[in-house]
């Protein structure tokens, strides 16, 4: 596994990772999936998979993917799509394998975002939910470069996240529709819905031209 650290990330809010664990920390890890439903996440996950328009046969990677809810909720969206996820949280990924083990077109692997194990052009489409404002800047920008490559042309990512300064982050849409587009993809603003105690987030589409 290719490993990738950014301190300045994980220094800053007090990680002994070299990765933010998926609930901010491990001892909140437990409690993730209740916070998720109490923030409204499920609708947004449903929104996100809707604008993916998922086909059979599709190799769909999650990065980030957590303990695995939306990664579960695209495999009930299109069965027989071929599904990634990848986190580097071991504990999260424990939690997504009990969800997922009777789901046989599903993998789970430990990785970074910023640093995929995958060929060039394996995948039809990426998602990221909630995860890109985790990173400092030139991280972030490493995961959308890395998410480009492994994108076949035509392919598309997929992402929601926050916007503004809630969770203690900086987190602008300009500057991920700057990333998409400095990394060679054709970008758009998909619209906003606000969740329960975080405020709004925003949909974002980038297209790998063909």
């Amino acid at each position: 596994m290719t490993k990738d650290h950014p301190h300045s990330v994980t220094n800053s809010l007090g990680h002994r990772h070299d990765y933010v664990p998926a609930a901010g920390r491990d001892w909140l890890l437990p409690s993730y999936d209740l916070f998720t439903r109490l923030l409204g996440m499920p609708p947004a996950y449903d929104a996100l998979i809707a604008q993916t328009e998922l086909f059979d046969g599709a190799r769909v990677l999650e990065i980030g993917c957590g303990t695995g809810n939306l990664t579960t909720r695209v495999h009930r969206a299109r069965p027989s799509a071929v599904v990634t996820g990848t986190d580097p949280d071991p504990r999260a990924l424990d939690r997504a394998r009990r969800k997922l083990r009777n789901a046989s077109a599903v993998r789970l692997e430990q990785g970074y975002a910023q640093a995929l194990g995958y060929a060039d052009g394996a995948f039809d489409r990426v998602l990221s939910s909630m995860m890109l404002h985790h990173l400092d800047h030139d991280v972030k920008a490493a995961a959308v470069s890395e998410t480009f490559r492994v994108l076949r042309p035509g392919g598309s990512v997929h992402i929601v996240d926050i916007v503004g300064d809630r969770m203690g982050v900086a987190n602008d849409a300009e500057v991920i529709l700057d990333l998409l587009r400095n990394s060679g993809f054709e970008a758009a603003d998909l619209g906003s819905r606000r969740l329960r105690f975080v405020g709004p987030v925003t949909f974002y589409r980038g297209l790998r031209p063909a």
